[in-house]
Formats: structure tokens, C-alpha cells, sequence
């Protein structure tokens, strides 16, 4: 089978990104031929479709790319023609590359399948936060104009009009007619899918795979810390955790970067927490700390969906103690493989924090189940169904 694969980076960026290149590695490794598109950027990886490749955006660029550009068009257009892909599987396309380039696939009769890795069909936010803080999903009716009246993006007039007059031109009834399905990775964004009015029969549940060979261990002891990783910043829910953590007296081992790093290194010394931020670290480190902490914590604010951090987790022996949020819950049993807490509550994250450290967990069933669970295989069998239609 030949199959065009779609995302606006290709690089390691995020988990948009790591799941196209899993899945490339994965269907090259199935013998099918596979092409991908992007836009052109200095950390993309090499491949020898970055010919077709638009240009980087520029400021100009950035008012037209949203709507389907020219350039995406022709160069999409060329690479349709020169490889005769048949299946189309695009995952984070708006504003850069836009939805032209599915319904350009779908004109051509080549079956299109759509990743959705945030709420972008529902949301011209993408993240449903208004004012990048409270939970709001009052565009999922239909009408986006108010993305105009709270200026969702980034607090600018300009922006936000962008943003609406994109979400009007590729619409639900448009974006439906050119894709086939849609693969929601958690049972909650095909609900919210749903309540948006997208068919249910286009929704299709796929949760994300990883490499499970990575995470192997010989030794699932555990040291006498809890651990977060990921992106520091307010949607993720790091600075309730700083505080309920300044309320206990274990040890935090915060991994990772982002705009609120300063931020919560004054918070913690003024609240006098037992918390160590060690910025940004490789995957091998990642597998050695998170190992060995005895949970780690995600604390999220906004509709996660499926966060490869409680996978992965999971399958080095890690218990997680998850907020009620997104498609979170979907991934943890309760008492088994961890437990959870009420979103965006000091209160009940510090009493579950307590429970986490008090209860026992059996560490490589944990990692049996999840290597089960979130491998490769299984994910390929499924994904080659939708590929098909069946």
C-alpha cells in the first residue's frame, strides 16, 4: 500500500509529530511505501520528499496559509501526482498547511484519514481554554464568532479574526464531506466530536502506540520520590502541584521546560517546597528518573487527549496519579495502575499524593499490561482496517 503521510512539522516537536514518525517507521518496517508532507523547517529531519515541502511561513504568509496558499496547493497537488498515494493520513495540518491539501486527496478519489490530536474541529483555540485558563466550549454549537468577542487568540483582535474566519471556511459539513474518518485517540475526544455534531460513523477510537522496546527494564525498584514530566506551562496544571507539594514533606523531581520555569522556581522557594526542577532532559534520563520514582503526576488543567507521558509511564513501571480531565481517566485503573484527582484541586491532589505514597502497586504487572496495551502490533492491525474501510 502506498501512503502519504501528513504533519506541519517533521521533527520530534510533540506528540503530534512523534506519532507521524512512529507510524512512518512503523508502516515502512509493514513493507508499504511511504511519503511524507510538511512544511519546511530547519529541524526537520532529512527525507527526500522535502522537495515538496512549502516554504516556512513568513509574516505575510501567516494571513493566507490558514485558508489553503497556493504554494500548499501546487506542491501538495505535485507530490498527489508523482507518488499516487493510496491513502492520505494527516494529523496536525491547520494554519500552516490547512485542510486544502485532504480535500485536494479526496477530489482525486485517494481515501483521506485525519489524526486528531486537539480540539482544533471544535475549537479555533484548539486547547478550548478561554483566555488560556478556564474550560469553554461554547464554539462546539457552531458559530465561532466568539473567538472574535474574547479575542481567543493570543489576546490580539487580528488574530483572533484569523482564527474565526478560518474555523467558518473549513466547517464541519465542508471538512466531513472530504474525510473519511477521523481517529479520535481517546473515547472522550470522539464524545466531544460528537457533541460538535460530527457523524458518529466517521469517529473511529485508535488510542496512540509507542515504541514499547524503549521502555524495557531490568530492575522496577523504586526510590523515595514522585516525579511530573512535561511542558511547564498553565494548562498542564504544574503550579497546583507546586503548591500542594510545598504542603507534604516528599521529594518532587519536576522534568522539563516552558514559560513558567522562573515562575515556579520563586514559587517553590517562597512556599519552601521539597521540589527539584531539573529542565529539560533526554528520553534515557527521562527512563532512569521517572523509573524510579515511586508515581509520577499529571496534573492537567485542560482537556488532555491522550498524553504519551502516562503511556509511557506505564510501560517503565511507573504508577500515575492523573487528573479527572480529557481522555486522562481512560488510560489508568484505579488502584491498579494508579489513581486519580479533581482537576485544578490543591486540596485533593495533596490527599491523593498521600494515598499514592501509601498504597502498593505491583510494578511489572503494570508495565505487562501496558506493553500489551500500547504496542506497535495492535496498533497496526487496527490502523490498517481504517486504510481499508472496514
Amino acid at each position: 500500500m502506498r501512503i502519504l503521510l501528513s504533519n506541519k512539522f517533521y521533527y520530534r516537536r510533540g506528540g503530534d509529530c512523534i506519532s507521524m514518525l512512529n507510524l512512518e517507521q512503523l508502516l515502512k518496517e509493514h513493507g508499504h511505501k511511504v511519503a511524507v508532507f510538511a512544511m519546511d523547517y530547519p529541524e526537520n529531519l532529512d527525507t527526500p520528499w522535502k522537495k515538496y515541502f512549502p516554504n516556512n511561513m513568513s509574516k505575510l504568509m501567516a494571513f493566507t496559509r490558514p485558508f489553503g496558499s497556493q504554494e500548499v496547493k501546487r506542491k501538495i497537488s505535485r507530490l498527489l501526482d508523482d507518488f499516487k498515494p493510496d491513502v492520505v493520513h494527516v494529523h496536525n495540518i491547520h494554519t500552516q498547511l490547512s485542510p486544502v491539501l485532504v480535500e485536494l486527496a479526496h477530489q482525486r478519489g485517494i481515501r483521506t484519514v485525519w489524526t486528531l490530536h486537539d480540539y482544533k474541529l471544535l475549537c479555533p483555540r484548539y486547547d478550548c481554554l478561554r483566555n488560556g485558563k478556564e474550560i469553554c466550549e461554547i464554539c462546539f454549537g457552531g458559530d465561532k464568532t466568539f473567538c472574535k468577542t474574547h479575542k481567543c487568540m493570543k489576546g490580539s483582535v487580528l488574530a483572533s479574526w484569523i482564527g474565526y474566519k478560518e474555523a467558518v471556511m473549513w466547517n464541519r459539513e465542508r471538512l466531513e464531506a472530504c474525510t473519511d474518518l477521523f481517529i479520535c485517540p481517546s473515547r472522550f475526544m470522539a464524545e466531544k466530536m460528537a457533541q460538535g455534531g460530527f457523524r458518529k460513523d466517521k469517529l473511529k477510537v485508535l488510542c496512540n502506540f509507542i515504541d514499547v522496546e524503549k521502555c524495557r527494564k531490568d530492575d522496577y525498584s523504586k526510590d523515595d520520590y514522585y516525579c511530573y514530566v512535561g511542558r511547564l506551562s498553565h494548562e498542564k496544571g504544574v503550579a497546583t502541584l507546586i503548591e500542594a507539594a510545598a504542603r507534604l514533606p516528599y521529594k518532587l523531581k519536576v522534568i522539563g521546560g516552558g514559560p513558567l520555569l522562573e515562575q515556579l522556581k520563586i514559587k517553590n522557594e517562597q512556599l519552601k517546597g521539597n521540589v527539584e526542577l531539573l529542565g529539560y532532559r533526554q528520553w534515557e534520563e527521562i527512563k532512569e528518573i521517572a523509573g524510579r520514582a515511586r508515581f509520577t503526576v499529571i496534573p492537567s488543567e485542560w482537556y488532555e487527549n491522550n498524553p504519551l507521558s502516562v503511556i509511557e509511564a506505564e510501560c517503565i513501571g511507573t504508577p500515575v496519579l492523573g487528573a479527572r480531565i480529557g481522555g486522562i481517566p481512560e488510560l489508568i485503573e484505579e488502584g491498579v495502575s494508579g489513581m486519580t484527582f479533581e482537576s485544578g484541586s490543591a486540596d485533593d491532589l495533596t490527599e491523593k499524593i498521600k494515598a499514592m505514597f501509601a498504597a502498593k502497586f505491583d510494578y511489572k504487572a503494570i508495565v505487562d499490561v501496558a506493553m500489551k496495551r500500547y504496542n506497535a502490533e495492535n496498533y497496526y492491525g487496527e490502523i490498517m482496517k481504517c486504510y481499508i474501510g472496514l
